[in-house]
């Protein structure tokens, strides 16, 4: 490989970053990035807000007995909102299940994003119909579907491309590693974005990679790669749209870094005070990318106090929506666990089914 076709593949030396902390803008954008404009940049505000509050009902849902589980993404909402702003009508996303959020904004339906952390059904929406893979709870094995779908879809000639969500913690497992190789082999439309959050639930990055960034783990593969502040929405938008344009047009795939955090605690059945302290947290508190958003909009004039208001408003809204039918119980037919098993019912599972129904049978008598 030559230097000049290494140069091409490697990551910023430090993070792509338009926006500082303080919400003023950082003069200069790298080489092969645009800058957001205004308009975008306050669908994505308007976006996070609505995001936000619907993460904080979904916690509290839990709390009430209504979800099982609950992974919070508080302080990712700038990798949730652009992961979904930059999809075309076509695009596919594939997510974990701490990208509640980014359904949310892709047009899930919030009640069916939450049916699989409820324990009704495996997944609560249509995938097809929304472009947007099953929630993933085991760690990288949905990036191997991704490069798959998006192999796929390349060789249809369709124009489009898939986004994968991942976590640092899943940058350690085999799959990731194959399905970058994959699909730079195949010159796959896929974007892989590791939301680097600092932590695999309890255990911190540097008892996973040695690697000075997470995105240079794309290089071995021939996949060019970037580092990006997960927390600056704009920087977000910029890199992840460059990324997704580039994939559509057969530039191949793309692996972006965004270095971020969640605030709250792994789940709700997690401690994190036993790994981090408070001061940690308190650090990354300055670095929220919603406040930064919108003391930038506000800063240039663009965002007033009655559009976060409406914006506000629009997320009480769904929060109160939310808590109306999650509070319905469900109902629940034990007959539905052999539904979707097998395209065709093996002659065991046939079995299986009878049993139940005879045992289900005799309880009614």
């Amino acid at each position: 490989m030559s230097d000049s076709v290494v140069q091409d593949l490697l990551p910023s030396p430090t993070p792509v970053r338009l926006l500082a902390e303080d919400g003023t803008t950082v003069e200069g954008c790298p080489t092969g990035y645009e800058r957001p404009t205004v308009p975008q940049l306050l669908a994505a505000h308007r976006k996070m807000v609505i995001g936000r509050r619907f993460d904080a009902q979904a916690t509290a849902l839990t709390k009430q007995g209504r979800l099982a589980v609950y992974p919070s993404s508080h302080g990712q909402e700038a990798c949730q909102i652009a992961a979904a702003e930059v999809l075309g009508p076509g695009d596919w996303l594939f997510p974990t299940y701490r990208d509640s959020v980014a359904l949310v904004a892709r047009g899930v339906d919030p009640v069916e994003v939450l049916t699989l952390l409820r324990g009704d059904w495996h997944c609560g929406y249509d995938p097809k119909a929304v472009r947007v893979a099953p929630q993933c709870t085991p760690l990288a094995t949905q990036v191997l579907h991704a490069t798959g779908l998006a192999s796929a879809m390349r060789r249809k000639g369709e124009n489009t491309a898939v986004l994968a969500l991942i976590g640092d913690g899943a940058t350690s497992e085999g799959d990731f590693h194959e399905a970058l190789n994959f699909a730079a082999v195949f010159n796959a439309p896929v974007v892989f974005l590791v939301q680097n959050n600092g932590y695999a639930i309890s255990v911190p990055l540097s008892k996973q990679s040695a690697a000075p960034s997470l995105a240079y783990k794309g290089i071995g593969y021939g996949v060019r790669s970037e580092q990006v502040d997960g927390n600056d929405t704009a920087a977000m938008l910029a890199v992840l749209g460059t990324a997704m344009d580039r994939a559509r047009s057969g530039g191949g795939p793309f692996l972006v870094e965004a270095h971020t955090y969640r605030l709250e605690a792994h789940t709700n059945a997690d401690d994190a005070t036993r790994y981090r302290d408070q001061e940690e947290v308190r650090g990354w508190l300055a670095a929220d990318p919603l406040p930064r958003l919108e003391k930038h909009l506000r800063d240039v004039g663009a965002l007033t106090d009655e559009d976060v208001r409406a914006a506000q408003e629009e997320g009480e809204r769904l929060a109160a929506d939310l808590r109306q039918r999650m509070n319905a119980d469900p109902h629940l037919d034990p007959m539905s666990l052999f539904d979707h098993v097998y395209a065709v019912p093996t002659p065991q599972l046939a079995e299986q089914r009878d049993l139940l129904a005879t045992e289900l049978k005799a309880q009614e008598g």
